[in-house]
This record gives structure tokens, C-alpha cells and sequence, in this order.
């Protein structure tokens, strides 16, 4: 009961995340868990840490350098709005 507690928090944490920072906390987790891996296989628990932290920081950097910076503007339907040109209208994220 308390693990699903834990994620539904996490969930509405993240809810109000902007897509680059959802991105960023992907990707740090997704080496923080990759790091872990591959250190404990390495050298036991301390390697594991180390592997996470390593992996954690490298991923938040790779996933905000990664993130797409511009985005296509819509309407409340969620339709991409054009220019007179037929081009979609782009703003920063």
C-alpha cells in the first residue's frame, strides 16, 4: 500500500513538469538505474552507488541537452495553428 502511495505522488509531482523537465528526470533515472546496474555488478553495493550517482547526473545532462526547445502552438482543441503560409507556428517550450 505505502509503494503505490509513493507513485501516485510521484505522479502528480511530475504532472506539472514541462515536457523538458519530464525528459530530463527520465533520462537521470533511466542512468541512475543503468549506473546502479552495471556498478553493483562491478563492485558490489558502494559500486552500485557510485554507478547511480554517475549514471543519475550523466542522464540529466544527456535528457536537458537532448530536449526538444521549440514547440507548435494550438488551440483549445488542440489543432497546430498555422501562418498565413500554411507553416505551423512554433514557440519555446
Amino acid at each position: 500500500m505505502r509503494q503505490i502511495a509513493m507513485i501516485a505522488a510521484l505522479a502528480l509531482l511530475t504532472a506539472g513538469c514541462t515536457a523538458t523537465e519530464q525528459r530530463t528526470a527520465g533520462t537521470a533515472a533511466v542512468g541512475a538505474g543503468t549506473g546502479a546496474i552495471i556498478g553493483g555488478l562491478a563492485n558490489g553495493s558502494r559500486g552500485a552507488l557510485v554507478g547511480a550517482a554517475i549514471g543519475g547526473g550523466t542522464g540529466a545532462v544527456v535528457g536537458a541537452a537532448t530536449a526538444p526547445r521549440e514547440c507548435w502552438v494550438r488551440d483549445r482543441w488542440g489543432h497546430k495553428i498555422r501562418d498565413r503560409h500554411g507553416r505551423p507556428i512554433k514557440e519555446r517550450c
